[in-house]
């Protein structure tokens, strides 16, 4: 039904035609000059934070803004510069902002509890820091459910020295996740009633059309007391899709010169929703991923995690271009329209069909159901690891390689070893001796047997798409890695959860259950395995610092500060823990974030007391 619903308002925008063009777009701007609405740069940048009326596709709607709009203000700074943000608080509620991909002093990061105290109703806080890097980023509030209530913001930094990648012009696109329903309703909805937003699950009428899973295979995955068409938690049944806070009817758009290189500049800031980005009938050349420089690669699609940042270069012909940032449960999509002259649009495809998950999904994808892309590759690590300690002038044996054979991860035996069969994995045994330092907590569902590397995996649904999709192992870092050392040690990290019970939390502890931080020392080097015990892809985030994935590159290893963890996958990063204080660490979605999914990585100065 959403599904209809969503196709019916889209062809009733592409109807609507010029008429519904955001014309702000279309004002005379200079070349490399962002087009999406206002910005704000200086010395000295004032914020307000407050409520505020908008429309959405023509219905009115309360939200929570910056000066007077959702999405906040553009900042504009400059590489090298002091930024001094000063943020006023007009609700009559706590606030904050966090600088998302920023490299802050902690005292600054904003995070009420963790970093700061945050900012009391009616009162105002000053942000003072250096600008230590450039490319593109964001800002969000951390308090409460308030970045779903829209506040969130892009953030441009122009490079210090000349910028390496060349193009005539910008348009920044924050998409994102709108809903007329409070946050806390969408939140306690989903606490109450598992799948209360999912109106895709399998039919028998799906069933005889060969869209389904066969009954045998329901069968099992219902002993499970689990559902494979649940792939996102809130989806169009709530959401509406948005670009630069514009509606799908609304169509914002962008104007170009035909030939113009034209920079899209693609922030995620939603609070629940995966997308597949895609502009059909003109190629994505990537070009920075969470604002670093990457070496160019041209696809026609790829999937952008809550928090993630992708530029990307088009070269758009005579013609009009729909950009589509599809839901990865296929539920809705964000719609816009890049063109050379008013009144012109482009076709709106319609929603795909939506992907179901698979025992891969489950963690099972070493143990011969390579049914999707994303097959483990042992090689990856060893041979990074080897290569970064070689580096340094040090033996291979220097840097340890997980042993993902010994944890279950890596060997089909190791995997099966103490187990009855595969039957009784599938019936939703925990086997805790696969994951040693989990909690044994109604907080954890299931332990993926045997988790994979699935960093050449594109994303749920793009498997047989029939075009070129982004995986994480096309990255490569543009320039080399400031850190070659190889890790000194490793640790594993479980993402675990229990989606009937709504409770998320790392290695089976809530950031309520637990006050013991991740500990590391100033300086170190470590090697930091993410293994995801769910059925759903989390976007995990650092704060404060930037991570290299372990993807084969060496010392061109590409560096995130979110990296999108597949379900039943295991992503390795190597991090230096160079910014002392503490720092938050968490799934970006947002409501698996408030359910319990995060917990502080505590950097402490070298010499200081363990």
């Amino acid at each position: 039904m959403t599904t209809t619903i969503d196709r019916r308002r889209l062809l009733r925008g592409a109807a609507l035609g010029g008429g519904a063009m955001t014309l702000g777009a279309w004002t005379p701007l200079g070349a490399r000059q962002a087009t999406n609405g206002p910005v704000v740069s200086g010395d000295l940048i004032e914020l307000r934070i407050g409520r505020i009326n908008r429309l959405v596709d023509g219905r009115p709607s309360r939200s929570i803004g910056i000066n007077g709009m959702s999405p906040a203000p553009l900042i504009r700074l400059r590489e090298g510069q002091r930024a001094r943000i000063r943020v006023v608080n007009d609700l009559d509620v706590e606030t904050s902002l966090h600088w998302h991909g920023l490299l802050v002093p902690f005292q600054y990061d904003g995070v009420p509890g963790i970093s700061f105290p945050g900012i009391p109703a009616g009162q105002s806080f000053l942000y003072d820091f250096p600008v230590r890097q450039n490319g593109t980023y964001w800002y969000h509030s951390h308090s409460g459910g308030q970045e779903q209530a829209g506040l969130y913001g892009p953030i441009v930094i122009d490079p210090a020295a000349a910028d390496p990648v060349a193009f005539d012009r910008e348009h920044v696109i924050v998409l994102s996740d709108h809903s007329r329903s409070s946050p806390a309703t969408i939140f306690r909805r989903m606490k109450l009633q598992p799948g209360y937003y999912n109106f895709q699950r399998q039919t028998l009428a799906g069933l005889l059309a060969g869209r389904d899973q066969p009954a045998k295979d329901r069968a099992e995955w219902g002993k499970m007391r689990m559902d494979p068409a649940d792939i996102a938690d809130a989806t169009g049944a709530t959401y509406t899709y948005l670009v630069n806070g514009h509606g799908p009817v609304d169509n914002w758009t962008g104007a170009f010169t035909p030939g113009e290189r034209v920079r899209l500049r693609i922030v995620n800031a939603s609070a629940m929703t995966t997308f597949n980005v895609r502009i059909p009938g003109l190629p994505l050349t990537i070009v920075q991923s969470d604002g670093l420089n990457v070496e160019p690669v041209t696809v026609d699609e790829f999937q952008i995690g809550v928090a993630e940042t992708y530029d990307a270069i088009v070269i758009p012909g005579d013609a009009a271009y729909t950009l589509v940032g599809e839901s990865v449960d296929r539920s809705g999509m964000a719609r816009a329209t890049l063109t050379p002259r008013p009144g012109l649009t482009a076709p709106v495809p319609p929603l795909r069909a939506r992907p179901l998950a698979t025992m891969t999904d489950m963690g099972m994808g070493g143990m011969g159901h390579e049914d999707k892309a994303g097959a483990p590759d042992p090689t990856i690590e060893k041979n990074a690891s080897a290569r970064l300690a070689t580096q340094q002038g040090a033996p291979a044996s220097a840097a340890p390689a997980p042993d993902h054979a010994a944890m279950g991860h890596g060997d089909a035996m190791g995997g099966m070893a103490g187990m009855e069969g595969m039957g009784e994995m599938k019936h939703g045994m925990r086997d805790f001796a696969n994951a040693p330092g989990v909690a044994k907590t109604p907080g954890v569902q299931t332990i993926s047997p045997m988790a994979a590397d699935r960093t050449d995996y594109p994303g749920q649904g793009l498997e047989d798409v029939g075009h070129r999709v982004l995986t994480y192992r096309q990255l490569r870092s543009l320039d080399r890695n400031p850190d070659v050392r190889a890790p000194g040690r490793q640790i594993d990290i479980h993402l675990t959860g229990n989606m009937e019970r709504f409770m998320w939390g790392f290695d089976g502890k809530r950031m309520v259950d637990t006050h013991e931080p991740f500990a590391f020392a100033e300086g170190e080097r470590v090697r930091i395995n993410l293994i995801n015990d769910t059925m759903m892809a989390h976007p995990i985030h650092l704060h404060g610092h930037f991570f290299e994935l372990v993807t084969g590159h060496g010392d061109h290893s590409p560096r995130k500060h979110t990296v999108l963890v597949q379900p039943g996958g295991i992503v390795s990063l190597d991090l230096t823990a160079d910014a002392v204080g503490d720092w938050a660490f968490h799934c970006h979605m947002l409501y698996h974030m408030l359910a319990g999914m995060m917990r502080v990585v505590s950097v402490r100065p070298q010499g200081a007391a363990a």
